[in-house]
């Protein structure tokens, strides 16, 4: 049986006080994410890092001044691998802090893996989020003189397995939802991206959507009041919406209990242990919603780890170089930032 490397790739975060500002140094100098040559965009992540910093440190230190995405991350990873079995390693690469690509991409070297899977853990793909860290990878790979191939999953918005647990995390909310507080609706918080990058092609939204649309599939309840919206804006430019503390405030006004389940993460972070938890929890008391419940991410949910051990499966079966469902593309034509390209 083949080495197999399997590299599971998020954004990373900040393991102390004193790497908040390098971590918004990472991402902001991402020319995924602020599209201006050099040295421009050297110098306003300079700044944005620098004046954002303090805010950041304020939100981490609610969490012990860590983000625990990482050692969520190793947890996943582990479960992965003995889902695999056989000669299977699983190794991490973080986008914008450690453990950064470089690192991965030695340790394969070293250990001699004859196969390549890598796994981007951001289910809807995105230029700013997957895209970035396969590019990463591609970079760190050719450096650390890796020859082994590689086969890449693109996206997996409305696989099985991630429905199934997501499914699982909100049935149970309803289940115990007291009766006393009407009936819930259902938020579905994505990360969310500026309106302009949809504009120039990026499929996240419409991803976003097909999460959704399999959710509703799934929790099959045609009664449940449904939405989709986005939390986590930053800057002036116009995010796509409806804003999640749109839709609380909303709520309030209604006086309708919410559900809120996050679709676009699959571990705890700082966007929902602060954010949501936290923040938002705040909003909605505030607003007068009458139950506020949080849905927890998938983590290393049964049905969420064999769902990524049968995408590595399929990945390494059909030796493809992207490989979304089937090989096909999965985005409309008119996204050109789809990862299959004309595919």
């Amino acid at each position: 049986m083949a080495k197999l490397a399997v590299v599971l790739m998020n954004l990373g975060g900040p393991d102390s006080a004193e790497a908040v500002q390098p971590f918004l140094y990472n991402l902001f100098s991402d020319p995924a994410i602020i599209a201006l040559p050099n040295p421009l965009r050297w110098l306003i992540a300079k700044q944005i890092s620098s004046r954002r910093a303090p805010i950041a440190q304020q939100i981490y230190a609610k969490i012990g001044n860590s983000s625990p995405l990482m050692p969520n991350t190793e947890a996943q990873a582990r479960a992965l691998e003995a889902a695999l079995g056989g000669e299977t390693r699983c190794f991490i690469a973080m986008r914008y802090w450690h453990p950064f690509a470089d690192r991965a991409a030695r340790a394969i070297q070293q250990w001699g893996a004859e196969e390549i899977v890598l796994l981007p853990l951001y289910p809807q793909f995105s230029s700013t989020t997957t895209a970035s860290s396969l590019a990463d990878w591609h970079r760190a790979a050719k450096r650390a003189g890796i020859a082994a191939p590689s086969y890449a999953i693109c996206c997996a918005p409305d696989e099985p397995g991630f429905i199934a647990a997501l499914s699982e995390n909100i049935r149970q909310a309803i289940g115990t939802w007291p009766q006393e507080k009407g009936t819930p609706r259902l938020l579905l918080s994505a990360h969310g991206l500026p309106k302009r990058t949809v504009a120039r092609g990026d499929p996240y939204q419409s991803q976003v959507e097909m999460t959704a649309a399999a959710l509703g599939r799934s929790i099959a309840q045609p009664a449940l009041d449904i939405t989709i919206c986005y939390q986590s804006r930053v800057g002036p430019l116009e995010w796509l919406g409806p804003a999640t503390d749109a839709e609380i405030r909303r709520a309030g006004a209604e006086k309708r209990g919410l559900i809120v389940a996050p679709i676009a993460f699959v571990s705890e972070h700082s966007e929902t242990l602060v954010e949501l938890d936290i923040e938002y929890r705040h909003l909605a008391t505030q607003s007068g919603v009458p139950h506020y419940v949080r849905v927890p991410t998938v983590s290393t949910m049964p049905s969420y780890i064999a769902g990524l051990a049968n995408l590595v499966r399929e990945a390494q079966a059909s030796r493809a170089a992207v490989r979304p469902d089937g090989g096909q593309r999965r985005c409309a034509s008119g996204f050109k930032f789809c990862a299959c390209g004309a595919a």
